[in-house]
């Protein structure tokens, strides 16, 4: 299984989560490196897992407080054509989410930034087709299925025939909660999620958990403060958490 380092972006920093509850992120604290600064963040969390897929949460456009778009152009420059970001920055629809992602491409310098990928949260999405749309213009989108309380945000009645291939069990409740891997909603997604690909994400605290994560048959999972904090010590060690689902 994949470990996928995660960067929140708030008011021009990489923030640490608490519970989904955003109103309460502050600007990290790793020991990776000593600033929230996002381009040092993001690089510290590659060189720690070797990972080329960073997840980004744009909470600045999610929020509608100013999206982070030249911060994500310098990402993409930074990271460079080896790179891929999954980003989430609140897409309503499939034209918002052209207009953000080209602005960001419109700012890049280099001539071989990272590739960006759509992430598409039901948190904020209010168009399902935007799926179909985003994947035939060749965007490659993921969907976030996002949870809080045991319940769907948004889209919930919406059933499963419009998920991508790929697909987020996103339990916003255990995200900075070190309270361990929602696998109960894991499994029930996976019960209809046919072939689809699920990465998990939230409530990562150690070793352990990752392993017991990998047993879920997640192919990833997003992970960031166990990451900073130093708790999880085997990221580049797929084979040691390959899935057997």
């Amino acid at each position: 299984m994949q470990v996928i380092p995660v960067l929140d972006l708030l008011d021009d920093h990489a923030v640490r989560a608490v519970r989904g509850e955003r109103s309460h992120y502050r600007p990290i604290q790793s020991s990776l490196c000593a600033t929230s600064d996002p381009l040092e963040v993001a690089r510290a969390l590659g060189a720690a897992t070797g990972s080329t897929t960073l997840y980004i949460a744009d909470l600045g456009a999610i929020l509608q407080r100013g999206a982070h778009t030249e911060t994500l152009a310098a990402l993409c420059d930074a990271l460079g054509a080896h790179a891929s970001i999954w980003l989430d920055a609140g897409f309503t629809d499939f034209a918002s989410m052209c207009a953000h992602v080209e602005r960001i491409q419109g700012l890049a310098r280099s001539a071989s930034p990272a590739t960006l990928v759509p992430v598409f949260g039901t948190e904020t999405l209010r168009d399902p087709h935007a799926i179909a749309e985003a994947t035939e213009a060749g965007h490659a989108p993921i969907l976030s299925l996002d949870f809080r309380g045991g319940r769907t945000l948004g889209l919930a009645h919406a059933g499963s025939t419009w998920w991508p291939s790929r697909v987020i069990v996103m339990t916003l409740d255990r995200v900075g909660a070190f309270s361990g891997p929602d696998l109960d909603t894991l499994a029930a997604v996976r019960a209809v999620a046919g072939e689809r690909e699920l990465i998990g994400a939230g409530g990562v605290r150690d070793d352990a958990d990752l392993a017991r994560a990998s047993s879920s048959g997640a192919s990833a999972w997003l992970v960031a403060s166990a990451i900073h904090d130093g708790t999880i010590h085997a990221c580049l060690d797929a084979s040691r958490y390959s899935s057997q689902g």
